[in-house]
């Protein structure tokens, strides 16, 4: 397990940076609600994930560390479950570019679909 040396929350709330093994990422907090681990947005099982929408303005209100292995991300939303372990943290972190032009694409195509029934 690869756990982190240092955790930051940035002045605004909107920006977590995270060191492992000497190198800093920084996180969005939207980034982070939007791949939060829990149930909400991850499903029961594949093809039960929950598209986040509209978590732009989302600020991260506490952290809640979870024994030596995780922590809680409480966001101004509300949302406060599911546990951001150090291996799913490091995975967010070293996967962030595709996991965020990921999503960005999921969101554009759900925008796209409203739009067309909309429009017919």
């Amino acid at each position: 397990m690869i756990t982190p040396s240092d955790i930051r929350l940035s002045k605004d709330k909107k920006q977590l940076t995270i060191t492992f093994d000497e190198v800093e990422y920084s996180m969005s907090s939207e980034f982070l609600r939007v791949y939060s681990p829990s149930a909400e947005v991850r499903g029961h099982g594949p093809g039960q994930e929950v598209l986040q929408i509209n978590k732009q303005d989302i600020e991260i209100e506490k952290l809640q560390p979870t024994g030596n292995y995780a922590i809680a991300i409480h966001y101004s939303d509300g949302h406060s479950t599911g546990l951001y372990s150090w291996n799913y943290l490091h995975h967010l972190a070293i996967n962030h570019d595709q996991l965020w032009s990921d999503y960005c694409q999921q969101v554009n195509e759900k925008q796209n679909i409203n739009y067309h029934k909309v429009v017919i």
